[in-house]
């Protein structure tokens, strides 16, 4: 085969350090905007950003030449940076060490983006722990609880 393709869709979740509450109305647009930038210049378009004050969802087509792991490092380096220069009261920001990233079908973006673009009614009822550990359960994935959180 002459070229490599490829389309692998990810569902990114991540929290800031303690879940502390520190993407707040003010800035929220705006990083999203700067992390569609970080997701562009590692070749992996994002498809859409959203989530609450404590945590983000983002759902992209990974690059065939970086490794999750290198996208999120990217995104959470960069977006980190970005926040402490918004305001004295984000000097300390951190996001969170870990992150989950759940392979989704192209079958399935549609039902993701509006899962994502919905999160402020759906943590009206559920905290983000909560919906974390039901995302971990839905894709299967194996877990000890003694290091899901920091």
């Amino acid at each position: 085969m002459a070229q490599s393709l490829s389309n692998i869709l990810i569902h990114l979740v991540f929290s800031t350090k303690y879940r502390q509450p520190l993407i707040t109305r003010s800035i929220e647009q705006e990083l999203y905007k700067y992390i569609n930038s970080i997701y562009s210049s590692c070749n992996s378009p994002l498809i859409t950003i959203g989530g609450e004050s404590d945590h983000l969802h983002s759902l992209f087509s990974i690059s065939r030449t970086y490794s999750i792991a290198d996208i999120v490092e990217e995104v959470k380096k960069e977006s980190s940076k970005w926040i402490k220069r918004k305001g004295r009261e984000f000097r300390g920001f951190q996001w969170q060490v870990g992150y989950g990233a759940f392979s989704i079908s192209p079958s399935h973006i549609n039902l993701v983006k509006q899962y994502i673009s919905n999160q402020k009614i759906h943590h009206q009822r559920r905290d983000f722990k909560e919906e974390f550990l039901a995302l971990l359960e839905k894709y299967d994935v194996e877990y000890d609880p003694r290091y899901i959180w920091d």
